[in-house]
């Protein structure tokens, strides 16, 4: 059976319909972060967010937790009656066992210490399940690439990238403020501030899109034209394949000095907490969507907008396509500049960086800025 998990998670393409594969596949991996949280119930101070713990209820992650074992254990009871994938069914009928054994969805939660060092996985589990349901849906619903899997080529590589840029979020979030009130705290003026947080929230947030934006713009900039930079960011323009999660392969020390220039002016200027909130989910959303397999029509809403088309030609290898379409959220910003793409085709044909140096997988991208010069 392990040796079968191991070919299992090191193999990529369709997944055969009719025998059990995809429903075995599912139930594990519900199984496995039913684990997760289990683990996330017993050591909460260390292993979940502590904004997260502000605004979700403990008994809704207890019925979630508690429908996510019943649901995966279904599918593992049915597929093992009818002798489809057993080892599958066998394999996740230990993770449950082990689940309910630490506790299940009864683990107590108790007062425990605020202020610890923390790992996200919470913000790991949640994030990945709603993310999966949502954006699948919308690949399958509105196909770019009909004939592209779900499991395309390296998506473990984008997959350990999302989960340990999840699992760093405390570090990331305590780098990114220390460096922008430690370097851009002397900026903050009250005036600018009181004007800025007497706007409506109408008002407030398109501003605060457009500021990131512009910022954005010039940090992304950036990283395509000074060398040690693109060396970061050339990570993220080395995957080959776009979907939901190719958005997730990116450096650390890039997500944090990208955190740390846009957090910048958002705290100088003084916007309030609710209109940040609502930004990082637009955000979080819009960042997911443009990196997507869909094929969707923004009709008027394409000019105004960055959309899926627009992000994707920012990936190409296409010589129009180099050192274009950098803005994140709206396109007028590369017009103005004159970065934007000027092709007669709607979608490019191929994706990744040009010579194909970045190698694959976490441990060696990680490596590769330091190791290799420039490749474009």
């Amino acid at each position: 059976m392990i040796d079968k998990l191991r070919r299992l998670t090191t193999s990529h393409g369709a997944l055969q319909t009719g025998s059990g594969l995809a429903s075995g596949v599912l139930a594990l991996a519900l199984s496995l972060l039913c684990l997760m949280a289990v683990a996330a119930f017993h050591f909460p101070q260390y292993l979940t967010t502590p904004q997260l713990r502000e605004v979700y209820d403990v008994e809704l992650m207890r019925r979630l937790l508690y429908g996510a074992l019943v649901l995966s254990g279904a599918i593992a009871l049915f597929n093992g009656v009818f002798r489809r994938v057993p080892w599958l069914s066998a394999a996740t009928f230990a993770l449950i066992t082990l689940s309910l054994a630490l506790g299940g969805h009864k683990v107590p939660v108790n007062d425990f210490p605020e202020g610890t060092p923390y790992i996200g996985l919470d913000w790991f589990i949640l994030d990945l399940l709603g993310s999966t349901l949502i954006f699948v849906f919308i690949e399958k619903l509105w196909p770019l690439r009909r004939e592209q899997p779900v499991f395309r080529a390296e998506w473990q590589t984008d997959l350990q990238h999302f989960f340990v840029n999840h699992l760093m979020v405390g570090f990331v979030l305590l780098a990114a403020n220390l460096a922008v009130h430690r370097l851009f705290g002397w900026a903050a003026t009250d005036g600018v501030q009181g004007w800025v947080q007497s706007l409506p929230f109408w008002a407030a947030l398109p501003l605060l899109m457009l500021v990131a934006d512009l910022v954005q713009y010039a940090v992304h900039r950036a990283y395509h034209e000074v060398p040690a930079l693109w060396r970061l960011h050339a990570v993220h323009h080395s995957v080959k394949t776009m979907d939901w999660l190719a958005g997730s392969r990116m450096h650390l020390l890039e997500v944090i000095i990208t955190r740390t220039l846009v957090l910048a002016p958002i705290v100088v200027l003084g916007f309030a907490k609710e209109v940040i909130d609502a930004y990082i989910v637009i955000v979080g959303f819009h960042a997911v969507l443009i990196h997507a397999n869909v094929n969707l029509r923004f009709g008027w809403l394409r000019h105004v907008f960055v959309t899926p088309a627009y992000h994707h030609w920012h990936h190409a290898q296409d010589d129009e396509a180099i050192d274009r379409n950098y803005a994140a959220h709206f396109p007028f910003i590369d017009r103005l500049f004159g970065t934007a793409v000027r092709s007669t085709h709607e979608w490019p044909q191929q994706y990744g960086v040009v010579g194909d140096g970045v190698p694959s997988g976490l441990w060696q991208q990680t490596l590769h800025p330091f190791r290799r010069r420039r490749q474009r």
